[in-house]
């Protein structure tokens, strides 16, 4: 059975930073697509970033591309998600999420068959 578990989230202010967490059972975070959602109130979930591959390749969509980075520790088979300057519209719930191949094919939600129970970030003035 796939679990993955989100924390880190919380409330900061504009500028400041937050490091997310997934903790990841029945996959090996290594070995798969994994990664990192978010879906503010009203909107529909869209990706961030994605981490890939033997060789850890990533991918980050433009609102989140030079702030955020993704990462992961084979040894915990845990995925982070480093934010820095975050910004208002970065207010979401943040989803770790897990496809079923090495590769990143589909980058939408639909591409990944796992989900977490989400982290809330709340970014105020």
């Amino acid at each position: 059975q796939v679990q993955l578990g989100e924390s880190g989230g919380g409330s900061v202010q504009a500028g400041g930073s937050l490091r997310l967490s997934c903790a990841a059972s029945g996959v090996t975070v290594s070995r798969i697509c994994m990664g990192w959602f978010r879906q503010a109130p009203g909107k529909e979930r869209e990706g961030g970033a994605v981490i890939y591959d033997g060789a850890a390749g990533t991918t980050y969509t433009n609102p989140v591309k030079g702030r955020f980075t993704i990462s992961r520790d084979n040894a915990k088979n845990s995925v982070y998600l480093q934010m820095n300057t975050l910004k208002l519209e970065d207010t979401g719930m943040y989803y770790c999420a897990a496809s079923t191949g090495a590769y990143c094919v589909n980058l939408g939600p639909e591409g990944f068959r796992y989900w977490g129970r989400g982290t809330q970030v709340t970014v105020s003035s």
